[in-house]
């Protein structure tokens, strides 16, 4: 077989409400903060819109990582496909879920990835281990003051 299937979920905790942490992901100005750091960012954040990051890897290759907005239901879900290129080649396919939910005073925050990884591309665990890297950057947001 020469494509790789995997599937990973990571969950948080955040310090704030449902509604800030969907925020954080909705807005593109936040989302750039956490997600995109030092690439360039677009985000038509409707359903049927798209997230665009563009970037370059440790060894220099150009990556587009691009995501289509298939559902959103505000402070709920997010349900994406996505595409990640290196250079003109793809790399993986993936489809993930982001599920938000209140508990007491923190919300909590789950993701899962399906992903189709091509030979000699990105590996399962290094999109797991970029993913929480990202989740892990998301904190940050909640210990500015109210946006």
């Amino acid at each position: 077989m020469d494509v790789t299937h995997s599937t990973f979920t990571l969950e948080r905790r955040f310090a704030a409400s449902v509604e800030r942490v969907f925020r954080a992901w909705s807005t593109p100005e936040a989302r750039k903060r956490w997600m995109a750091q030092g690439a360039d960012h677009s985000l038509d954040f409707v359903v049927g819109g798209f997230e665009t990051v563009k970037g370059f890897d440790s060894e220099g290759r150009a990556l587009t990582f691009q995501a289509r907005y298939d559902d959103i239901v505000a402070n709920q879900r997010i349900l994406t496909t996505s595409t990640l290129h290196a250079e003109d080649q793809l790399s993986t396919v993936s489809v993930s879920s982001v599920e938000f939910s209140s508990d007491g005073e923190e919300t909590v925050v789950v993701v899962t990835e399906h992903g189709m990884y091509l030979p000699g591309q990105e590996k399962p665990e290094w999109r797991e281990q970029g993913t929480a890297q990202q989740l892990d950057t998301l904190v940050a947001e909640f210990k500015a003051k109210e946006d």
